[in-house]
């Protein structure tokens, strides 16, 4: 007997007595992971961001690098002419040199007229300066001094050369530790890295929430609607949306699309119940059509005068019958055997066809434009069929020509010439025949089930499963012309190897 687990109730349960959650509270209330595409679009918008910023920082702080040292250089500047603007003697030169030093400097040199005055002479520096000249607008340059004074050592000190803005001279140079502008630097651009991730989260979440307004969430019905349907066509879907923009047209295009795979897979199911009802009546009507053929074959004996008479009427009805459900069970197939291609010599397949189809010398003669061993690269059986099915669409369609009824008994009524030729890589095959030719409104739709332009003996499948046979073989069957003077159907095959 199983002892049933019974489970010391945890701090956790008491308290959701307590607040009254549910029992699946723990499922319910997890924190569920980001959607994938949703954290993605938001990563790459911060992304994004920060790479702007980081495109924006590189000239900020070269234009920083590059105002710090003017600064120092306006402020030596300014000494210099306060010192040598007062009387001869009134400041000792430990004054001047305190003055010149109050900008941050340790050596100032003018050059006036290519003459060369020392104004606050350098200390012993442990290494030669590193020279920056102002006056040459170097971008490359300047987007590289700052990152040379951020990696420099303490004890660097940078020569700087710019025109003099407060005297006149050819040029001013300084020598500045480069120590306080590393520093300086590095608070710039640590406030600027801060206030760039600082708008990076915002214009991430702000351009994360707009997009997720506008395209995820109608992506997201799209998704649903799209499952639901998979799940089961059937079930009510949810009305599109009225926007106007591409997603409402996706929207609405889907439901459209829905809609219509819904009535055909609603179609289908008709049709395969029509198609079951169908084999089963195909199957006792061939039942039933053989026993009336023997029943006419036991007729075929007998001496009276009106069954002689009426005996081709009725071999000519059970024929028909009989090709009608041969067809429609061929055509009813789910698909046909793949062809098994081979070598065959046209003409006496050709010969066979026209047999099978009834071409006769006394009726409608076959007439053969076919060059001396022409091969063909096909299956036997279904290039057999492909061409009886021409052949005996053009023997109905003269046959039923009522402008010929009146010719002299035993002459042809007409005939279907076969042509080839070899066209690149392709063996082409023309069924020609001189009938009345096919009404127009019917060439149009001739390739679709149940549509014969063979007149009332034809079951309107002949052709359509002709051209499936065709396209297995990777050719193709087309009507090229047809008239008064007759009918050309050209079938196009793979040539041989």
């Amino acid at each position: 007997m199983s002892v049933p687990d019974v489970r010391t109730p945890g701090p956790l349960d008491r308290l959701r007595d307590r607040l009254r959650l549910p029992a699946d509270w723990r499922t319910r209330f997890r924190p569920q992971a980001p959607d994938g595409l949703s954290s993605r679009l938001f990563l790459l918008t911060v992304l994004f961001t920060l790479v702007v910023e980081a495109l924006i920082l590189g000239p900020n702080a070269a234009s920083f690098h590059e105002r710090w040292l003017l600064d120092r250089l306006q402020a030596a500047e300014l000494a210099s002419v306060g010192v040598e603007a007062l009387p001869y003697n009134a400041v000792d030169e430990k004054t001047a040199d305190q003055l010149l030093r109050i900008g941050g400097v340790s050596a100032v040199a003018i050059s006036d007229q290519g003459v060369m005055r020392q104004l606050l002479r350098a200390p012993n520096l442990p290494r030669t300066p590193d020279f920056i000249d102002l006056r040459r607008k170097n971008s490359g340059a300047r987007l590289v001094d700052p990152v040379r004074t951020l990696f420099a050592p303490a004890d660097r000190s940078i020569r700087v050369r710019a025109a003099p803005r407060y005297r006149s001279g050819d040029f001013i140079d300084v020598v500045a530790p480069a120590e306080p502008l590393k520093q300086e630097l590095q608070a710039f651009l640590l406030n600027s890295l801060l206030v760039s991730l600082l708008i990076s989260a915002v214009a991430g979440g702000l351009l994360y929430a707009g997009l997720a307004f506008l395209v995820l969430r109608p992506l997201r019905r799209v998704t649903r609607s799209i499952e639901g349907f998979a799940a089961d066509p059937n079930a009510a879907a949810d009305p599109p949306s009225d926007r106007h923009d591409e997603i409402g047209r996706v929207e609405r295009e889907l439901a459209r699309m829905q809609e219509e795979v819904r009535l055909s897979l609603r179609s289908r199911s008709r049709l395969v119940a029509l198609g079951e009802a169908v084999a089963k009546i195909n199957h006792d009507l061939r039942n039933m059509l053989t026993s009336a053929q023997i029943a006419s074959d036991r007729l075929a004996d007998s001496a009276d005068p009106q069954v002689a008479k009426a005996l081709p009427r009725l071999e000519r009805a059970l024929g028909r019958a009989a090709a009608l459900t041969r067809n429609v069970l061929d055509y009813g197939k789910s698909e046909e055997p793949a062809p098994v291609l081979d070598r065959l010599a046209l003409a006496p397949a050709v010969a066979a066809a026209a047999e099978d189809a009834g071409l006769e010398a006394t009726g409608v003669k076959l007439v053969k434009a076919i060059p001396a061993r022409f091969v063909v690269h096909a299956d036997g059986d279904q290039l057999h069929r492909i061409l009886v099915n021409l052949m005996r669409n053009a023997r109905q369609a003269i046959e039923g020509d009522a402008t010929r009824a009146g010719r002299r008994k035993g002459a042809a009524l007409g005939s279907v010439l076969i042509e080839a030729e070899i066209q690149a890589d392709r063996s082409v095959i023309r069924v020609i025949d001189d009938g009345p030719g096919i009404p127009l409104r019917l060439s149009e739709r001739l390739f679709e089930p149940f549509v014969s332009g063979a007149g009332a003996d034809g079951t309107g499948l002949g052709l359509t499963i002709s051209r499936e046979l065709a396209a297995a073989h990777g050719g193709e069957l087309r009507l090229v012309e047809t008239g008064p003077t007759g009918t050309t159907f050209e079938l196009r095959l793979p040539g041989p190897t």
